[in-house]
């Protein structure tokens, strides 16, 4: 029985999720304009049209633009000034970016338009609309702008919308854009005045590739509080730290879900009895997980909101005022909150790094856990996991590295005009390398949480955790000989990746957690 299709996401210009973002770039999930979007773009478009009609001055309208912002169109340029606004500056160049990646940028740009702001022609949102649900994607380099707004990004993806410039079908295949979009029943996009400006000068790529990275972080944070559970539980820790009362003594946002969520995942296990645990205080990789996690859980409800605001706001210039009915110059299309977040973020998931690391280095040493050295197989030759530490260390390294801020300075755009920057395309880049990093960090604690687990020969693990350890030895057997175990991990972590819901154990969502 072929599995239902989902039911197409409504847009309305506000309420849009990162999860919603990523089920529809990742996904491909369906989208469809409500009613009230689909109103406010009529209006908007009508205050443009009453513009051009009394010939207002408006940036890029009846304008230039940058440092061109002074000299009038005339009639003759104005018919012509979309396409040619797109065309030069269709700049994007590198490897393409990912599908999901710009189909992401087509959805925040959607969005945009039905809050009404941009004045955009009806048809081009309709147009945007038809591609995502046909699966019809931009060929769009991946090097192009400071975060100044996405100028250059967005007018190469807006190129191939235009029948220029190459597309990819849903199938992957590459070709001239006139070519797929024909061959998925589609036009190009017939632009009218403002309507090259209005799909070119928006924050709508880094937005994108901003809120997949923070969809993606929140649901490895997920995954990670389970294969830390299962790592305190193997060890045998310590559950005092989990104390709500301890908690209470020194109050920091982020620990208290952190603790909850970690009792509910080690319910049934005997460390939550008094006196159960084999030492006094462990180390402070396993004693201080609600203070890094919690760090991380506040890391990423700021990231949240930063990015929520941005796919759910307009960035254009200038701002079609609706209740007004009058355009403004503004400058939303400048993203200097997105940083910052995403890069509390990046540094948060370093200190979590860190942290596993040293948690892993103490299942792996008798002197800490009370288990066989290097958790190989008693009676066996193996060297169990010492090998894989090297590889651990340098996703460290690699995650220390890619948390870095990114540097930026006085811009020399424009003839000055334009100067000032952001770059948080590349914190928004980073952030997504950084997590593919993290994520084959959190599958190497899975399987070296369940090797512990077994050698310690436990009468039964918690229901949570017992069903999160199936799961685990479903893709990665127990380590009985030596073996590369790079494919594996390298599985382990493509499943969290496809899904990383089925790594967090339903008997946690069922209790609402």
């Amino acid at each position: 029985m072929d599995k239902a299709k989902p039911a197409p996401l409504l847009l309305t210009g506000e309420g849009l999720s990162v999860e919603d973002l990523a089920a529809v770039a990742r996904a491909r999930r369906p989208v469809a304009i409500g009613p009230a979007g689909d109103a406010r773009l009529a209006a908007a478009r009508r205050v443009v049209e009453q513009a051009l009609t009394a010939g207002e001055p408006v940036y890029g309208l009846t304008t230039g633009l940058g440092a061109r912002a002074g000299e009038r169109l005339t009639d003759e340029a104005l018919r012509a000034f979309s396409y040619q606004t797109i065309r030069g500056r269709a700049q994007a160049l590198g490897a393409p970016l990912p599908a999901e990646a710009v189909r992401a940028a087509m959805l925040v740009r959607l969005n945009g338009f039905l809050k009404g702001a941009s004045g955009v022609s009806p048809s081009i949102a309709y147009g945007l609309r038809d591609c995502l649900n046909a699966g019809v994607t931009p060929v769009v380099g991946e090097t192009a702008s400071i975060g100044a707004g996405d100028l250059c990004w967005m007018a190469s993806l807006a190129r191939a919308l235009i029948g220029e410039g190459e597309m990819q079908d849903a199938d992957g295949r590459s070709g001239p854009a006139g070519d797929m979009l024909r061959a998925a029943g589609l036009s190009p996009l017939s632009l009218g005045p403002k309507d090259g400006l209005a799909l070119a000068n928006n924050s709508g790529m880094t937005a994108g590739l901003a809120g997949l990275a923070v969809a993606e972080a929140a649901r490895l944070i997920d995954v990670l509080q389970a294969a830390t559970a299962h790592s305190l539980e193997a060890f045998r820790a310590n559950l005092s730290p989990l104390d709500p009362s301890v908690m209470a003594a020194r109050p920091q946002a982020g620990q208290d879900e952190v603790a909850d969520q970690l009792r509910q995942l080690l319910a049934g296990s005997a460390l939550l009895q008094p006196d159960a645990a084999r030492r006094l205080q462990d180390p402070l990789s396993l004693r201080n997980v609600v203070q890094i996690h919690g760090a991380a859980f506040a890391a990423l409800a700021w990231a949240r909101s930063a990015v929520e605001q941005e796919i759910n706001g307009s960035s254009d210039n200038p701002v079609v005022l609706l209740e007004e009915e009058r355009m403004l110059s503004g400058g939303g299309y400048h993203t200097p909150l997105m940083p910052l977040a995403l890069e509390s973020l990046s540094r948060a998931l370093q200190q979590v790094a860190v942290a596993q690391a040293a948690r892993l280095s103490k299942l792996l040493s008798p002197r800490f856990s009370d288990l066989p050295l290097f958790l190989a197989t008693p009676g066996s030759e193996s060297n169990g996991f010492a090998p894989l530490m090297k590889v651990v260390e340098a996703l460290v390294a690699e995650i220390s590295h890619l948390a870095q801020p990114v540097a930026f300075w006085p811009s020399l755009n424009a003839d000055g005009v334009e100067d000032c920057l952001t770059n948080a395309p590349l914190t928004a880049k980073n952030l997504s390398r950084l997590l593919g990093a993290a994520r084959r960090l959190v599958a190497i604690e899975l399987i070296v949480a369940c090797q512990a687990a077994e050698l310690r020969e436990l009468a039964a693990l918690p229901p949570a955790l017992e069903e999160l350890h199936g799961k685990v030895r479903a893709l990665v057997p127990p380590l009985e000989a030596d073996r590369p175990l790079g494919s594996e991990i390298e599985r382990l972590a493509e499943a969290i990746l496809q899904d990383g819901s089925a790594f967090f154990p339903h008997c946690m969502a069922e209790r609402g957690v």
